[in-house]
């Protein structure tokens, strides 16, 4: 009698398309394991990345605004499950892996530092480890999670994981899927964020760009999702001309956003902070949490602090670096 992961992977032979990375097809995990009755190693690789400390932070490391009061601004986290959600739309559509495509997209910042990419970016001037959120995700996966054993995903997770953004494609469609669906949702929701901080309005957005992708959010995602639905063939991409609305629409939202002064004002003091516990856990790295300090004795202080930095939240980095920097108030 077949268990409920052999129907699934039957059924993968069945409906996907012959461009999908089946389950069965898996390069597999470092770490041989047991399969399991009920889930397909690209399921049990969502789940794990679902039910890892790194991911539960996410929901306290930011997106574009530092430290927002609204409830409705978008976090890390929010961020990932709309990528999750775009991805999967997309998989399904295209009859490719809608799991490996699922477990990619929920993985693919867990490596995120605190303060977005001006976390990211302090890390980097600051080590010389050429520290990247991208690769720092894989790195959660393979040695950070579990105390240091990692969550041991098959191959095509963390190959996905490590490519959604720049450089080198993913080697699965399913991957490719991620990186395109990551660009829509945050261009679309970096903006809707910003007409809600009153940085700019929907007025604002150049008149062609709206006339060829849509006047709002909504539209505009629907728009650019099924550019790529319709034109991918053998590789994930969207038609010249949809394109090239959509590179207008990234620069529009550079300039106005991500250069604005007002949005990003507070970022000038996220290098002073990142610095400053960078500093402090180089004098004293007994500091930091034990399996860091298992971290600096393999792979040296440096890679354990850049670690230990990224996998803060924007409200413990702040409370950290004020109980180091910060004199308490005197009471009797």
């Amino acid at each position: 009698m077949e268990n409920a992961r052999t129907v699934t992977e039957r059924n993968e032979r069945l409906i996907l398309s012959d461009k999908a990375a089946l389950c069965v097809n898996s390069k597999g995990r470092k770490v041989p394991e047991e399969e399991c009755n009920l889930r397909t190693c690209y399921q049990r690789d969502r789940d794990r990345i679902i039910h890892s400390k790194a991911f539960r932070r996410l929901k306290h490391k930011t997106q574009v605004f530092l430290s927002p009061e609204s409830d409705h601004y978008r976090t890390r986290l929010t961020h990932t499950l709309e990528v999750s959600q775009i991805a999967r739309t997309i998989a399904r559509a295209l009859r490719l892996n809608e799991d490996l495509t699922e477990a990619i997209a929920l993985g693919h910042d867990l490596g995120h530092t605190p303060f977005g990419h001006a976390g990211e970016r302090a890390l980097q001037e600051l080590t010389d480890i050429g520290f990247t959120h991208y690769e720092q995700s894989v790195r959660v996966c393979e040695k950070i999670e579990k105390d240091g054993a990692g969550l041991n995903l098959t191959y095509e997770v963390l190959d996905g994981i490590l490519h959604h953004t720049t450089g080198e494609q993913a080697h699965t469609l399913e991957g490719r899927i991620v990186r395109m669906a990551d660009r829509v949702a945050y261009i679309n929701h970096d903006i809707d964020d910003a007409v809600r901080a009153g940085v700019i309005s929907e007025d604002d957005i150049p008149d062609e760009i709206v006339k060829s992708l849509g006047d709002s959010k909504s539209e505009r995602i629907s728009t650019l999702v099924s550019a790529i639905v319709e034109n991918s063939d053998g590789d994930i991409k969207m038609d010249n001309e949809t394109h090239k609305y959509y590179d207008m629409l990234h620069n529009f939202l550079y300039d106005s956003v991500y250069k604005n002064p007002v949005a990003k004002s507070e970022e000038t003091k996220v290098l002073g902070i990142v610095e400053g516990l960078f500093k402090y856990y180089l004098k004293n790295p007994e500091k930091m949490s034990p399996e860091y300090l298992k971290i600096a004795e393999n792979e040296g202080k440096i890679r354990a602090i850049a670690d230990y930095i990224a996998g803060m939240t924007d409200h413990y980095a702040i409370t950290v670096y004020s109980d180091i920097y910060i004199p308490k108030a005197w009471s009797i």
